[in-house]
């Protein structure tokens, strides 16, 4: 019995989980639970825990975790300084009077926000808002126009710089190392979040292209389903301008925090901070910036970064507990003992974080799931940026998949009545697919996001 007691804590934290109590509260509340079990039968070392504080000091010392409320920061002004909504009512503009014109714009915008803002949530609820309306009333197939909203939103988990990449990246470190000394390497190679986000550019941008190819072919063979929108507007110059003032501030933004990381001119740390003053300076200038919004994007950073920091405690000591009671050793003898060596255990564990993806947030699969089954897969060989990017998309198509994925919910708080959920779930399943398709490519081919990092950092 004792020997299956990691197993039955990490089932009973997901248990909690589902319930909807806090992520924190419930890592830590349920890990002290069977600390406190695992004492009484003489089965657990409480000098596990000693280990805590040592732990927190090192999650408030890390350097690469300040990027995160920077990178919040950022996406919550461009969020509500509505510099999304005037992009995508140009490019509308701009591209509507072609069928799928304005299915287009919405992707091209939603690639721009997730790489602005990172938070999917954010993304979904923001282009359901401002581009969902406008599509059913222009005549869209209302599945195929809540099916590319709610794809497009998913993108801010893949297309850096991403919240998600971040912690993934900070998990995946400390996991890394550890595998290493585990083999006998005392001088570990390191991975950083600035290789994750390298990796992630050629997958997230192929993504943005077959987004892009599967609307050109529903213009091609149901044009009735993404009509063109009637009235063309001129080209005059004075709408050229209007379209480049809106466009090009959000993507010098976006080349700024990027390019300083890609150059190695910045950290992700200091190119966050870069983001987050740029995101400012868009808002004065668009004057969209008061000191009322100010306090509501300060208000929203504190609540996000002090939710996500909370998770980071709670994740510690679950892992310490984790740890305490041998589970490292039986996932570790379960992969190696697994038929199929490493492809059968990587199988399994993209299959299991698919599923879990239906009920638990990236940001808690991140914490649980990955800091257990990562150091056994690094220790038998398996690349870590390649790791990182195969999660990540595997977590972007958990976002979309029925009955539990996130972006459906998202977008069904925020849709009309007239838009049915069944809509919304036909909608998304060629996207699903799309992503599956990209997800078996990276499988095939681990180059795709190996060969950019290894190009600028050798």
């Amino acid at each position: 019995m004792t020997e299956w007691l990691p197993l039955i804590l990490f089932v009973v934290v997901c248990a909690v989980l589902m319930c909807g109590f806090p992520v924190a509260f419930s890592l830590a509340g349920t890990s002290l639970l069977f600390a406190g079990i695992g004492w009484l039968m003489g089965t657990f070392d409480g000098a596990f825990l000693g280990a805590l504080p040592n732990r927190l000091f090192g999650i408030m010392s890390n350097q690469i975790l300040i990027a995160v409320p920077l990178f919040v920061f950022m996406g919550v002004m461009l969020e509500k300084s509505r510099i999304a909504e005037q992009l995508l009512r140009n490019l509308g503009l701009l591209f509507g009077p072609i069928r799928g014109g304005l299915g287009f714009s919405v992707i091209i915008v939603g690639m721009l926000l997730a790489a602005s803002t990172g938070i999917v949530g954010a993304t979904v609820v923001t282009m359901g808002l401002i581009s969902l309306p406008t599509m059913l009333r222009q005549g869209y197939n209302p599945s195929l126009a809540s099916g590319t909203i709610a794809a497009t939103g998913t993108l801010g988990q893949i297309i850096p710089p991403s919240t998600a990449l971040i912690i993934l990246g900070d998990v995946l470190s400390s996991a890394y190392q550890q595998a290493q000394l585990k083999m006998g390497i005392f001088t570990p190679d390191t991975v950083s979040v600035a290789d994750l986000f390298v990796g992630a550019i050629i997958p997230g941008m192929l993504l943005v292209l077959a987004y892009l190819f599967y609307i050109g072919m529903i213009a091609l063979f149901r044009p009735s389903a993404v009509p063109a929108i009637e009235n063309r507007t001129p080209l005059t110059p004075r709408f050229v301008l209007t379209l480049l003032a809106n466009l090009l501030p959000p993507l010098l933004l976006i080349v700024a925090v990027l390019g300083s990381i890609l150059t190695g001119q910045a950290t992700p740390t200091e190119a966050a901070g870069i983001g987050a003053m740029g995101a400012l300076l868009m808002a004065i200038i668009y004057g969209q910036f008061n000191l009322q919004r100010l306090r509501e994007v300060m208000d929203a950073t504190l609540q996000i970064t002090s939710m996500i920091f909370l998770i980071f405690i709670g994740a510690a000591l679950f892992s310490l507990v984790f740890r305490g009671f041998g589970g490292e050793e039986l996932v570790h003898e379960a992969f190696t003992s697994m038929p199929g060596g490493v492809f059968g255990a990587m199988l399994v564990v993209m299959l299991v974080i698919f599923l879990l993806g239906f009920i638990l947030d990236f940001i808690e699969i991140t914490f649980v799931v990955v800091p257990i089954v990562a150091p056994v897969l690094l220790a038998m060989g398996v690349d870590p940026v390649w790791l990182g990017i195969m999660i990540a998309i595997n977590l972007q198509t958990s976002f979309l998949t029925p009955p539990f994925g996130f972006a459906l919910f998202y977008l069904r708080g925020v849709a009309p009545p007239s838009l049915s959920t069944q809509a919304i779930y036909r909608g998304v399943a060629p996207f699903i697919i799309i992503q599956l398709i990209i997800l078996g490519l990276l499988a095939v081919f681990p180059q795709l996001a190996t060969w950019l990092p290894d190009q600028i950092y050798g």
